[in-house]
Protein backbone atom coordinates (compact mmCIF):
# COMPACT_ATOMS: atom_id res chain seq x y z
CA UNK A 1 0.00 0.00 0.00
CA UNK A 2 2.81 2.38 0.97
CA UNK A 3 4.70 1.67 -2.27
CA UNK A 4 1.52 2.14 -4.31
CA UNK A 5 0.87 5.48 -2.62
CA UNK A 6 4.47 6.52 -3.38
CA UNK A 7 3.98 5.68 -7.06
CA UNK A 8 0.69 7.58 -7.16
CA UNK A 9 2.28 10.65 -5.56
CA UNK A 10 5.26 10.50 -7.89
CA UNK A 11 3.15 10.33 -11.03
CA UNK A 12 0.84 13.08 -9.83
CA UNK A 13 3.64 15.45 -8.93
CA UNK A 14 5.55 14.89 -12.16
CA UNK A 15 2.42 15.71 -14.10
CA UNK A 16 1.64 18.91 -12.24
CA UNK A 17 4.92 20.54 -11.22
CA UNK A 18 5.47 23.37 -13.70
CA UNK A 19 9.07 24.46 -13.47
CA UNK A 20 9.99 26.02 -16.79
CA UNK A 21 10.04 29.51 -15.26
CA UNK A 22 12.80 28.83 -12.72
CA UNK A 23 16.48 28.98 -13.57
CA UNK A 24 19.70 29.99 -11.90
CA UNK A 25 20.78 31.71 -15.07
CA UNK A 26 24.21 31.60 -16.60
CA UNK A 27 25.93 28.45 -17.81
CA UNK A 28 28.21 25.75 -16.54
CA UNK A 29 28.08 23.78 -13.31
CA UNK A 30 27.81 24.94 -9.73
CA UNK A 31 30.59 24.61 -7.18
CA UNK A 32 30.96 20.80 -6.78
CA UNK A 33 31.83 21.24 -3.09
CA UNK A 34 28.63 23.16 -2.33
CA UNK A 35 26.20 21.04 -0.29
CA UNK A 36 22.75 21.69 1.12
CA UNK A 37 20.81 19.71 3.68
CA UNK A 38 17.09 18.99 3.91
CA UNK A 39 15.37 17.99 7.15
CA UNK A 40 11.95 16.64 6.23
CA UNK A 41 8.95 15.80 8.40
CA UNK A 42 7.99 12.95 6.07
CA UNK A 43 9.22 11.13 2.99
CA UNK A 44 8.13 10.62 -0.62
CA UNK A 45 4.96 8.84 0.52
CA UNK A 46 3.56 12.09 1.94
CA UNK A 47 2.39 14.78 -0.50
CA UNK A 48 3.66 17.87 1.30
CA UNK A 49 7.17 16.49 1.77
CA UNK A 50 7.26 14.96 -1.69
CA UNK A 51 6.57 18.40 -3.16
CA UNK A 52 9.63 19.71 -1.28
CA UNK A 53 11.77 16.80 -2.49
CA UNK A 54 10.88 17.50 -6.11
CA UNK A 55 11.41 21.23 -5.63
CA UNK A 56 14.87 20.68 -4.15
CA UNK A 57 15.90 18.33 -6.93
CA UNK A 58 14.60 20.62 -9.66
CA UNK A 59 16.40 23.60 -8.11
CA UNK A 60 19.63 21.62 -8.05
CA UNK A 61 19.18 20.78 -11.71
CA UNK A 62 18.42 24.39 -12.60
CA UNK A 63 21.58 25.54 -10.79
CA UNK A 64 23.91 22.99 -12.33
CA UNK A 65 24.20 20.95 -9.14
CA UNK A 66 24.22 17.20 -8.89
CA UNK A 67 21.50 15.55 -6.82
CA UNK A 68 24.09 14.11 -4.44
CA UNK A 69 24.93 17.67 -3.40
CA UNK A 70 21.64 17.57 -1.48
CA UNK A 71 21.71 15.45 1.68
CA UNK A 72 18.22 14.39 2.74
CA UNK A 73 17.08 13.57 6.26
CA UNK A 74 13.68 11.88 6.01
CA UNK A 75 10.90 11.48 8.60
CA UNK A 76 12.54 13.71 11.20
CA UNK A 77 10.16 14.41 14.12
CA UNK A 78 9.66 17.81 15.71
CA UNK A 79 11.99 17.17 18.65
CA UNK A 80 15.70 16.96 19.51
CA UNK A 81 16.22 14.62 16.58
CA UNK A 82 15.82 17.67 14.35
CA UNK A 83 18.74 19.40 16.12
CA UNK A 84 20.82 16.22 15.84
CA UNK A 85 20.03 15.99 12.13
CA UNK A 86 20.99 19.63 11.60
CA UNK A 87 24.35 19.23 13.34
CA UNK A 88 25.07 16.07 11.36
CA UNK A 89 24.39 17.97 8.14
CA UNK A 90 26.80 20.70 9.27
CA UNK A 91 29.41 18.03 9.96
CA UNK A 92 28.88 16.70 6.43
CA UNK A 93 29.71 20.12 4.98
CA UNK A 94 26.28 21.60 4.22
CA UNK A 95 26.34 25.39 3.86
CA UNK A 96 22.56 25.82 3.82
CA UNK A 97 20.12 23.60 5.71
CA UNK A 98 16.35 23.61 5.21
CA UNK A 99 13.57 22.12 7.32
CA UNK A 100 9.99 21.87 6.10
CA UNK A 101 7.84 21.71 9.24
CA UNK A 102 6.79 24.39 11.72
CA UNK A 103 7.72 22.28 14.72
CA UNK A 104 11.34 22.02 13.54
CA UNK A 105 12.04 25.69 14.04
CA UNK A 106 13.08 25.64 17.72
CA UNK A 107 15.79 23.10 16.94
CA UNK A 108 16.82 24.82 13.72
CA UNK A 109 17.24 28.08 15.62
CA UNK A 110 19.32 26.30 18.24
CA UNK A 111 21.58 24.91 15.53
CA UNK A 112 21.84 28.36 13.93
CA UNK A 113 23.06 29.78 17.23
CA UNK A 114 25.71 27.08 17.47
CA UNK A 115 26.84 27.24 13.82
CA UNK A 116 26.97 30.89 12.71
CA UNK A 117 28.77 30.09 9.44
CA UNK A 118 25.86 27.96 8.16
CA UNK A 119 22.48 29.30 7.01
CA UNK A 120 19.38 27.60 8.42
CA UNK A 121 15.94 28.02 6.81
CA UNK A 122 12.83 26.96 8.71
CA UNK A 123 9.95 26.68 6.25
CA UNK A 124 6.62 27.91 7.71
CA UNK A 125 8.54 29.22 10.74
CA UNK A 126 7.80 32.60 12.31
CA UNK A 127 10.76 33.56 14.51
CA UNK A 128 13.51 34.61 12.07
CA UNK A 129 12.83 38.35 12.33
CA UNK A 130 12.95 38.32 16.13
CA UNK A 131 15.73 35.76 16.57
CA UNK A 132 18.57 38.24 16.24
CA UNK A 133 20.37 35.68 14.06
CA UNK A 134 21.59 36.67 10.61
CA UNK A 135 21.90 33.03 9.60
CA UNK A 136 18.36 31.99 10.54
CA UNK A 137 15.63 32.44 7.91
CA UNK A 138 11.94 31.69 7.32
CA UNK A 139 10.14 31.01 4.06
CA UNK A 140 6.70 29.99 2.87
CA UNK A 141 4.56 30.45 -0.22
CA UNK A 142 1.38 32.48 -0.56
CA UNK A 143 -0.56 29.25 -0.88
CA UNK A 144 -3.68 31.07 0.29
CA UNK A 145 -3.79 32.49 -3.26
CA UNK A 146 -4.02 29.05 -4.88
CA UNK A 147 -6.55 28.01 -2.24
CA UNK A 148 -8.70 30.98 -3.25
CA UNK A 149 -8.43 29.92 -6.91
CA UNK A 150 -9.32 26.33 -5.96
CA UNK A 151 -12.37 27.83 -4.24
CA UNK A 152 -13.31 29.52 -7.50
CA UNK A 153 -13.15 26.11 -9.21
CA UNK A 154 -15.44 24.66 -6.54
CA UNK A 155 -17.77 27.65 -6.81
CA UNK A 156 -18.13 27.21 -10.55
CA UNK A 157 -19.13 23.58 -10.06
CA UNK A 158 -21.49 24.52 -7.26
CA UNK A 159 -23.21 27.09 -9.50
CA UNK A 160 -23.61 24.44 -12.19
CA UNK A 161 -25.13 21.96 -9.72
CA UNK A 162 -27.61 24.60 -8.55
CA UNK A 163 -28.56 25.50 -12.13
CA UNK A 164 -29.04 21.82 -13.01
CA UNK A 165 -31.18 21.15 -9.92
CA UNK A 166 -28.77 18.52 -8.59
CA UNK A 167 -28.84 19.62 -4.94
CA UNK A 168 -31.39 18.48 -2.35
CA UNK A 169 -32.62 19.85 0.95
CA UNK A 170 -29.91 17.78 2.66
CA UNK A 171 -27.28 19.99 0.99
CA UNK A 172 -28.67 23.17 2.57
CA UNK A 173 -28.70 24.68 6.03
CA UNK A 174 -30.72 27.83 6.66
CA UNK A 175 -30.72 28.58 2.95
CA UNK A 176 -26.95 28.12 2.57
CA UNK A 177 -25.24 25.32 0.66
CA UNK A 178 -23.06 23.17 2.91
CA UNK A 179 -19.34 22.85 2.25
CA UNK A 180 -16.92 20.62 4.16
CA UNK A 181 -13.24 20.96 4.96
CA UNK A 182 -10.78 18.40 6.33
CA UNK A 183 -8.24 20.33 8.41
CA UNK A 184 -5.10 19.11 10.13
CA UNK A 185 -4.74 21.48 13.11
CA UNK A 186 -6.38 24.79 14.14
CA UNK A 187 -3.21 26.73 13.28
CA UNK A 188 -3.12 30.05 11.45
CA UNK A 189 -1.74 28.29 8.37
CA UNK A 190 -4.84 26.10 8.18
CA UNK A 191 -7.27 28.89 9.12
CA UNK A 192 -5.78 31.18 6.48
CA UNK A 193 -6.09 28.45 3.86
CA UNK A 194 -9.65 27.37 4.56
CA UNK A 195 -10.81 30.99 4.78
CA UNK A 196 -9.19 31.80 1.42
CA UNK A 197 -10.85 28.75 -0.13
CA UNK A 198 -14.24 29.70 1.36
CA UNK A 199 -13.96 33.25 0.01
CA UNK A 200 -13.08 31.85 -3.40
CA UNK A 201 -16.26 29.79 -3.40
CA UNK A 202 -18.28 32.79 -2.19
CA UNK A 203 -16.98 34.89 -5.08
CA UNK A 204 -19.07 32.63 -7.32
CA UNK A 205 -21.90 31.41 -5.05
CA UNK A 206 -22.71 33.74 -2.16
CA UNK A 207 -25.02 31.54 -0.08
CA UNK A 208 -22.61 28.97 1.35
CA UNK A 209 -21.58 27.81 4.80
CA UNK A 210 -18.65 25.57 5.69
CA UNK A 211 -17.87 23.04 8.40
CA UNK A 212 -14.20 22.43 9.23
CA UNK A 213 -13.31 19.21 11.04
CA UNK A 214 -9.79 18.64 12.34
CA UNK A 215 -7.94 15.32 12.26
CA UNK A 216 -5.16 16.56 14.59
CA UNK A 217 -2.59 15.12 12.20
CA UNK A 218 -0.90 16.35 9.03
CA UNK A 219 -0.97 12.89 7.47
CA UNK A 220 -3.49 10.23 8.39
CA UNK A 221 -5.11 8.47 5.46
CA UNK A 222 -7.75 6.71 7.55
CA UNK A 223 -8.74 9.74 9.64
CA UNK A 224 -8.90 12.04 6.63
CA UNK A 225 -11.10 9.59 4.77
CA UNK A 226 -13.37 9.11 7.78
CA UNK A 227 -13.78 12.87 8.29
CA UNK A 228 -14.55 13.36 4.59
CA UNK A 229 -17.20 10.64 4.73
CA UNK A 230 -18.78 12.22 7.81
CA UNK A 231 -18.91 15.65 6.18
CA UNK A 232 -20.47 14.16 3.05
CA UNK A 233 -22.99 12.25 5.16
CA UNK A 234 -23.98 15.58 6.69
CA UNK A 235 -24.82 16.90 3.23
CA UNK A 236 -21.64 18.79 2.38
CA UNK A 237 -21.40 18.82 -1.40
CA UNK A 238 -17.78 20.01 -1.73
CA UNK A 239 -15.05 18.56 0.50
CA UNK A 240 -11.72 20.42 0.49
CA UNK A 241 -8.67 19.70 2.61
CA UNK A 242 -5.57 20.96 4.37
CA UNK A 243 -4.18 17.52 5.09
CA UNK A 244 -1.44 15.70 3.26
CA UNK A 245 -2.77 12.34 2.14
CA UNK A 246 -5.09 11.03 -0.55
CA UNK A 247 -7.52 9.75 2.10
CA UNK A 248 -10.24 12.37 1.63
CA UNK A 249 -10.34 12.38 -2.21
CA UNK A 250 -10.35 8.57 -2.32
CA UNK A 251 -13.26 8.45 0.13
CA UNK A 252 -15.19 11.05 -1.87
CA UNK A 253 -14.59 9.13 -5.09
CA UNK A 254 -16.10 6.01 -3.48
CA UNK A 255 -19.21 7.98 -2.53
CA UNK A 256 -19.39 9.57 -5.98
CA UNK A 257 -19.23 6.13 -7.58
CA UNK A 258 -22.26 5.16 -5.48
CA UNK A 259 -24.23 8.05 -6.94
CA UNK A 260 -23.80 10.75 -4.29
CA UNK A 261 -23.42 14.32 -5.51
CA UNK A 262 -20.15 15.23 -3.83
CA UNK A 263 -16.78 16.51 -5.08
CA UNK A 264 -13.25 16.91 -3.81
CA UNK A 265 -10.69 19.74 -3.73
CA UNK A 266 -7.25 18.42 -2.80
CA UNK A 267 -3.93 19.78 -1.57
CA UNK A 268 -0.29 19.50 -2.70
CA UNK A 269 -0.73 17.03 -5.54
CA UNK A 270 -3.05 16.18 -8.41
CA UNK A 271 -5.67 13.86 -6.92
CA UNK A 272 -7.10 12.64 -10.24
CA UNK A 273 -5.21 9.36 -9.93
CA UNK A 274 -7.26 8.44 -6.85
CA UNK A 275 -10.41 10.44 -7.62
CA UNK A 276 -10.66 10.68 -11.42
CA UNK A 277 -14.22 11.98 -11.54
CA UNK A 278 -14.78 13.35 -8.05
CA UNK A 279 -11.64 15.53 -7.85
CA UNK A 280 -11.90 19.00 -9.37
CA UNK A 281 -8.38 20.32 -8.67
CA UNK A 282 -5.86 20.79 -5.84
CA UNK A 283 -4.25 23.90 -4.39
CA UNK A 284 -0.50 23.41 -4.52
CA UNK A 285 2.95 24.94 -4.17
CA UNK A 286 5.81 25.04 -6.64
CA UNK A 287 8.69 24.79 -4.17
CA UNK A 288 11.27 24.85 -6.95
CA UNK A 289 10.75 28.60 -7.18
CA UNK A 290 11.99 29.21 -3.63
CA UNK A 291 14.72 26.60 -3.61
CA UNK A 292 16.12 27.86 -6.92
CA UNK A 293 16.21 31.39 -5.52
CA UNK A 294 17.89 30.21 -2.29
CA UNK A 295 20.45 28.01 -4.07
CA UNK A 296 21.31 30.81 -6.47
CA UNK A 297 21.79 33.31 -3.64
CA UNK A 298 23.95 30.93 -1.61
CA UNK A 299 26.09 29.98 -4.61
CA UNK A 300 26.68 33.66 -5.32
CA UNK A 301 27.63 34.34 -1.72
CA UNK A 302 24.54 36.49 -1.22
CA UNK A 303 22.34 36.64 1.86
CA UNK A 304 19.04 34.76 1.63
CA UNK A 305 15.98 36.90 2.38
CA UNK A 306 15.00 36.58 6.03
CA UNK A 307 11.25 36.26 5.34
CA UNK A 308 10.50 35.03 1.82
CA UNK A 309 6.89 34.78 0.63
CA UNK A 310 5.75 34.65 -2.99
CA UNK A 311 2.64 33.56 -4.86
CA UNK A 312 1.26 33.66 -8.38
CA UNK A 313 3.47 36.56 -9.47
CA UNK A 314 6.53 34.34 -9.40
CA UNK A 315 4.81 31.02 -10.05
CA UNK A 316 5.36 29.82 -6.47
CA UNK A 317 1.75 28.61 -6.18
CA UNK A 318 -0.64 26.99 -8.62
CA UNK A 319 -3.60 24.68 -8.93
CA UNK A 320 -3.29 21.26 -10.48
CA UNK A 321 -5.01 20.10 -13.65
CA UNK A 322 -8.76 20.64 -13.81
CA UNK A 323 -10.72 17.40 -13.55
CA UNK A 324 -13.22 16.25 -16.12
CA UNK A 325 -16.11 17.05 -13.79
CA UNK A 326 -15.32 20.77 -13.64
CA UNK A 327 -18.04 23.12 -14.85
CA UNK A 328 -17.95 24.71 -18.28
CA UNK A 329 -16.12 28.03 -18.24
CA UNK A 330 -13.97 27.10 -15.24
CA UNK A 331 -10.64 27.54 -17.00
CA UNK A 332 -11.58 31.01 -18.23
CA UNK A 333 -12.70 32.06 -14.75
CA UNK A 334 -9.53 30.66 -13.22
CA UNK A 335 -7.35 32.55 -15.70
CA UNK A 336 -9.26 35.75 -14.96
CA UNK A 337 -8.83 35.26 -11.21
CA UNK A 338 -5.12 34.54 -11.44
CA UNK A 339 -4.59 37.63 -13.60
CA UNK A 340 -6.37 39.77 -11.00
CA UNK A 341 -4.21 38.32 -8.21
CA UNK A 342 -1.08 39.04 -10.20
CA UNK A 343 -1.94 42.64 -11.04
CA UNK A 344 -3.20 43.43 -7.54
CA UNK A 345 -6.80 44.21 -8.47
CA UNK A 346 -7.93 41.24 -6.37
CA UNK A 347 -6.96 40.75 -2.73
CA UNK A 348 -7.92 37.43 -1.16
CA UNK A 349 -8.73 38.89 2.25
CA UNK A 350 -10.61 41.97 1.08
CA UNK A 351 -12.43 43.06 4.24
CA UNK A 352 -15.56 44.00 2.31
CA UNK A 353 -16.01 40.32 1.43
CA UNK A 354 -16.40 38.90 4.94
CA UNK A 355 -17.66 39.81 8.40
CA UNK A 356 -16.86 38.80 11.97
CA UNK A 357 -19.89 38.66 14.25
CA UNK A 358 -21.76 40.63 11.61
CA UNK A 359 -19.25 43.48 11.47
CA UNK A 360 -16.63 44.49 8.92
CA UNK A 361 -13.10 44.62 10.31
CA UNK A 362 -11.09 47.81 9.95
CA UNK A 363 -8.11 46.62 11.97
CA UNK A 364 -6.82 43.38 13.44
CA UNK A 365 -3.84 42.81 15.68
CA UNK A 366 -2.06 39.75 14.33
CA UNK A 367 0.66 37.64 15.90
CA UNK A 368 3.57 38.19 13.52
CA UNK A 369 6.46 37.41 15.89
CA UNK A 370 5.42 33.92 16.97
CA UNK A 371 4.63 34.69 20.61
CA UNK A 372 0.91 33.91 20.20
CA UNK A 373 -0.02 37.49 21.13
CA UNK A 374 -1.53 39.82 18.55
CA UNK A 375 0.50 43.01 18.44
CA UNK A 376 0.65 44.24 14.82
CA UNK A 377 -2.23 45.64 12.77
CA UNK A 378 -2.39 43.62 9.55
CA UNK A 379 -5.32 45.45 7.92
CA UNK A 380 -4.70 48.51 5.78
CA UNK A 381 -5.80 49.67 2.32
CA UNK A 382 -9.01 47.67 2.77
CA UNK A 383 -7.58 44.17 3.12
CA UNK A 384 -5.72 41.87 5.49
CA UNK A 385 -2.07 41.67 4.43
CA UNK A 386 -1.31 37.97 4.79
CA UNK A 387 2.32 36.75 4.64
CA UNK A 388 3.64 40.25 4.06
CA UNK A 389 7.44 40.05 3.89
CA UNK A 390 7.70 43.15 6.07
CA UNK A 391 5.88 41.21 8.80
CA UNK A 392 6.56 37.49 8.35
CA UNK A 393 6.36 34.86 5.61
CA UNK A 394 4.33 32.23 7.49
CA UNK A 395 0.55 32.76 7.60
CA UNK A 396 -0.83 34.72 10.55
CA UNK A 397 -4.48 35.09 9.44
CA UNK A 398 -6.27 33.39 12.33
CA UNK A 399 -9.58 35.26 12.15
CA UNK A 400 -12.74 33.15 12.43
CA UNK A 401 -15.13 34.74 9.95
CA UNK A 402 -18.90 34.37 9.75
CA UNK A 403 -20.15 31.34 7.81
CA UNK A 404 -17.51 28.87 8.98
CA UNK A 405 -17.73 26.54 11.98
CA UNK A 406 -14.97 24.33 13.42
CA UNK A 407 -15.12 20.90 15.03
CA UNK A 408 -12.36 18.76 16.51
CA UNK A 409 -12.34 15.09 15.59
CA UNK A 410 -11.35 13.76 19.01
Amino acid sequence: MKKLLSIVLACAMLLTLSLACVSCGGSGSADPDFKVGAILIGDDNEGYTYAHILGLKEAAKACGMKEDQIIFKYSIPEDEKCHDAAIDLVDQGCKVIFSNSYGHQTYMKQAAQECPDVTFVSMTGDQAATSGLKNYKNAFTNVYESRYVAGVVAGMKLAELVADGKLTDANYKDGNIKLGYVGAYPYAEVVSGYTAYFLGVKSIVENVTMQVTYTNSWFDITAEGTVAEALAADGCVMIAQHADSTGAPAAIQALYDKGQVVYSIGYNIDMLSVAPTAALTSASNNWAVYYTYAFKAALAGEDIIQNWAEGYKTGAVEITALGESCAAGTKEKVDETISALKDGTLHVFDTTKFTVNGATLTEYLADVDGDFVGETNAIWDGYFHESDETLRSAPYFDIRIDGIVENNNN
